[in-house]
């Protein structure tokens, strides 16, 4: 289980399910009482207990995953390719935003994308049609996506040398900033609808990010939201935090967003040029 939330977890490799039967009927019970000490085995562990337990079971998984990040890593730095992991509330516009930068940037950068959903191959298809491959991971009950599955999805969408992957994470703003998925950064993705208190709200995802895209700025004049109270809490956490301000509709911004975008893959083919 995901100790954040609560959601369903790949079990860790060698562990299992014991299933018990908790009825177990008096073998003297003349008035009507079951008079047997109570058994340990059966004994409802204390809150601290389970406290433990539950920290316990994050650390492994997060440990485990953190050993396969490592290794899509590795892969990805054999082909010098750019792997970014873009996280945001759902409908803050990250495939609207992958959309226009494949088209744009069609010629200059290939990029491959890996979909994180629960349900249906919708944002994919979307990606092809922008003339992109596009492999769609379907979580389930899960609310983010983990290493193992960006690795295996990896090894299908197969991408070339010196190109560049986007791992569009399930739209979700606590689980995605604790795992570790192999990426060289991570972009949050707010939208000007939601609100400019969501650094406050999940300082987690802010603190985790390497570049804010501030989206939908075409919108500002119709909604509440201030630039720079939003931006200024996201620093506070985060100073290193870069920032753009784009509209994937109208296109306001988005040459900051690809000189940020190229200067990243060059980096990941000419490791040397970024030290």
């Amino acid at each position: 289980m995901c100790a954040t939330c609560g959601c369903s977890t790949p079990a860790r490799p060698g562990a299992r399910e014991d299933h018990h039967d908790h009825h177990h009927p008096p073998e003297h019970a003349h008035d009507g009482l079951d008079h047997r000490p109570p058994d340990p085995a059966h004994a409802k562990p204390s809150p601290a207990s389970t406290a433990r337990r539950l920290v316990e079971l994050e650390r492994d998984v997060l440990a485990h995953n953190a050993r396969l990040a490592e290794r899509n890593r590795g892969w990805l730095a054999g082909r010098g390719v750019l792997a970014l992991n873009l996280m945001s509330s759902p409908g803050a516009g990250k495939t609207s935003l992958l959309e226009r930068t494949i088209r744009d940037l069609a010629g200059t950068l290939a990029i491959g994308v890996i979909e994180g959903d629960q349900a249906t191959e919708r944002d994919a298809d979307r990606i092809r049609a922008a003339g992109a491959r596009a492999i769609q991971v379907n979580t389930g009950a899960m609310c983010h996506l983990d290493a193992a599955m960006v690795g295996r999805a990896l090894a299908e969408l197969d991408p070339p040398p010196a190109s560049a992957v986007a791992i569009e994470n399930v739209g979700n703003l606590v689980c995605p900033a604790l795992f570790d998925l192999g990426e060289h950064a991570r972009v949050v993705v707010v939208s000007v609808t939601e609100g400019d208190d969501k650094p406050l709200k999940y300082p987690h995802m802010f603190r985790a990010a390497n570049l804010l895209v501030l989206n939908k700025i075409d919108l500002l004049p119709h909604v509440e939201f201030d630039v720079a109270r939003c931006a200024a809490r996201a620093r506070e956490l985060n100073p290193r935090l870069a920032r753009v301000e784009v509209s994937a509709t109208t296109g306001h911004g988005l040459e900051a967003w690809y000189e940020w975008l190229l200067a990243a893959a060059t980096a990941r083919r000419h490791p040397l040029a970024a030290c």
